[in-house]
């Protein structure tokens, strides 16, 4: 019991901390809003625990078809180049320590953008069949583990926009302009990097 909730921490871990296209989206609006933030954090578990089902019952066998992993990569691609321009655009928008009402519409777009980049990314796929592997392999406890990994990325996706938004005065437009520009070109590395994958 205590090494499938230990394993389940380590692996949410895993998922949730590497600098990624989910992270940079979730700081840049974190600068922002809070809620905004923790909203595409919660979409992108959402789509984490929707591919670890779905490894669980062998569904993603059907990305053995190449016309099916090229079409994944495809739209990952043109939705990290979307969200690099989205990004980029606003990269002139100042930086208000005042705090912002943030409509539900906007929380809900939060999410969904959150949940679309990470179903749309293959590395999400072999993340989670890896995971899939390890449980397997250590004949883990199913529930705890899958505990352990909520668990581990709701601590995250709550702690890690709460102090990039509680320090948010320390940021100057300046510094706030280069961040933009910067994540902007992460995303696009990360789309050409897909794009590079594809299996003609």
């Amino acid at each position: 019991m205590l090494e499938s909730l230990l394993s389940g921490l380590a692996l949410g871990a895993g998922a949730a901390l590497p600098l990624g296209p989910i992270n940079i989206l979730i700081m840049t609006n974190a600068l922002r809003s809070y809620k905004s933030a923790v909203a595409i954090g919660l979409g992108a578990m959402s789509a984490d625990i929707i591919y670890f089902l779905i490894t669980l019952v062998g569904g993603l066998k059907l990305l053995q078809y190449k016309t099916l992993a090229n079409a994944l990569i495809i739209f990952g691609s043109l939705f990290l180049l979307y969200i690099a321009y989205q990004i980029f655009k606003g990269r002139n928008s100042k930086i208000d320590s005042t705090p912002i009402k943030v409509e539900n519409s906007d929380v809900a777009k939060s999410y969904i953008k959150g949940l679309s980049l990470t179903l749309l990314n293959p590395y999400t796929i072999g993340f989670w069949l890896s995971v899939s592997t390890t449980i397997s392999a250590k004949n883990l406890d199913i529930k705890f583990t899958i505990s352990g990994i909520i668990c581990a990325i709701v601590l995250w996706i709550t702690i890690m926009p709460f102090i990039v938004h509680k320090n948010k005065h320390l940021v100057s437009d300046r510094v706030g302009y280069i961040f933009s520009v910067i994540s902007s070109l992460i995303m696009l590395f990360f789309a050409i990097s897909l794009m590079l994958d594809l299996n003609l």
